[in-house]
């Protein structure tokens, strides 16, 4: 299990970012007390995304985290009403899915399904 992923962000978008992320399901949780001042956290179903205060943040041009939505015809209609613009991608295997931008510029994948397992 994955259990989080770090992505870089400038502090003046944080508000911004927690509220794209709580598009997707995700809510804030506290940080540990040591690193407050630096990151702020959301977490879904054990699951955390930190986004790190960064004044000069790396933001990859194709890396990205990818989220199943419990919902992925209203979390994308969520998303749009929202002014974020999901772009529809080919369905890989039997399920839709959509690139998005976060508020700091991180592609985030939304997918109906992950893939199958290849166990």
């Amino acid at each position: 299990m994955l259990q989080h992923v770090s992505l870089e962000i400038p502090p003046e978008r944080v508000d911004e970012c927690v509220e794209f992320w709580a598009l997707l399901g995700f809510g804030r949780v506290d940080a540990p007390t040591p690193l407050a001042d630096r990151a702020t956290w959301v977490e879904r179903d054990g699951t955390q995304i930190h986004l790190m205060h960064v004044e000069a943040p790396v933001v990859p041009p194709q890396g990205h985290a990818a989220v199943v939505a419990e919902d992925y015809d209203e979390a994308i209609a969520r998303l749009r009403r929202s002014g974020h613009d999901p772009e529809a991608r080919r369905e890989h295997w039997g399920a839709p899915r959509s690139f998005v931008r976060d508020p700091a510029g991180h592609r985030v994948e939304v997918m109906a399904a992950p893939p199958p397992s290849s166990n």
